[in-house]
């Protein structure tokens, strides 16, 4: 990594996610190991190409004949390694910026940023898509140091935009992902679950490990305003003036209805779905994933 300090992805973040390690093959498998898998070599493996070292690769794997030649340290990758990629999509729309303490895109923005560091220091390939109902911005997959550093300046110019759309969004990703694997959206799917499984399926039909990490803020879980009380939307605009308590039953049984929803069709189509709240660290996460 470059030496500038990333907002993100911060000093102390890291040393603690050097004890994890992740491979986008794990989560396309349906589980997030506790250590990478070793990269074995066996006749089923082919040699893929040459990718420069980088500080917590695995130094085992340097070719010293060319950095005889060279004078720099290169890793041979091999195909076995390389065809998964992980691919995320990040929620940036006008609603993902609610939230009290931090806001929904910022909290996602922490994951995000520690799940692009774990698939780069584990040597392998990870894409980011930003949108909130088109595409925004895309970054290819790869797995070098600088790759990382573009995504993580992403994730820092990165502001709540338009409307939500997970459905548009994964609809024009389908061209972008060619190479079979894992896709992550990071979400608050406060958007029609049917269209979204809709937009997933030829994901699924073509073998990705899908997994769906909703975010969502303490407040609008339980909507603990009291008294009369100004709701506004922050996609439309529209105000609403109500008395916090009068609605706090039924609107709390329409969220876990369209929850409930979700996690109906996501166990239908064999789709990992995990629910957590900005109040809960973010590394909380990855323990989800490990027992979906």
């Amino acid at each position: 990594m470059s030496g500038k300090q990333h907002k993100y992805l911060k000093a102390e973040d890291v040393r603690r996610l050097k004890s994890y390690e992740f491979a986008p093959k794990a989560l396309a498998e349906g589980y997030l190991a506790g250590r990478h898998p070793s990269h074995v070599r066996g006749a089923s493996v082919e040699f893929h190409d040459y990718r420069q070292y980088v500080p917590g690769d695995d130094r085992a794997l340097i070719d010293w004949r060319v950095y005889g030649r060279s004078d720099r340290y290169y890793l041979r990758t091999f195909e076995q390694e390389t065809n998964m990629s992980c691919n995320i999509l990040l929620d940036s729309s006008a609603s993902m910026g609610f939230g009290e303490k931090i806001s929904k895109l910022e909290y996602a923005s922490f994951f995000t940023a520690a799940l692009c560091y774990l698939v780069i220091h584990g040597t392998d390939r990870i894409s980011l898509t930003l949108f909130d109902e088109q595409v925004r911005s895309y970054y290819p997959p790869g797995s070098t140091t600088r790759h990382l550093n573009q995504m993580l300046n992403a994730l820092e110019d990165n502001h709540p935009g338009e409307r939500t759309s997970v459905a548009a969004a994964l609809n024009k990703c389908v061209p972008l992902f060619r190479r079979r694997g894992s896709i992550i959206v990071i979400s608050d799917f406060l958007d029609d679950p049917a269209a979204i499984f809709q937009a997933l399926a030829p994901f699924l039909h073509r073998g990705f490990r899908v997994h769906l990490c909703q975010i969502l803020d303490p407040g609008e879980v339980n909507l603990k305003r009291e008294g009369m009380t100004t709701f506004v939307d922050m996609e439309s605009g529209q105000r609403v003036v109500a008395h916090a308590g009068a609605i706090r039953e039924s609107y709390c049984a329409a969220l876990q209805k369209h929850n409930h929803g979700l996690r109906e069709l996501a166990a239908r189509r064999q789709v990992d779905f995990v629910s957590v709240t900005t109040d809960m660290h973010y590394f909380e996460l990855f323990d989800h994933l490990a027992r979906e």
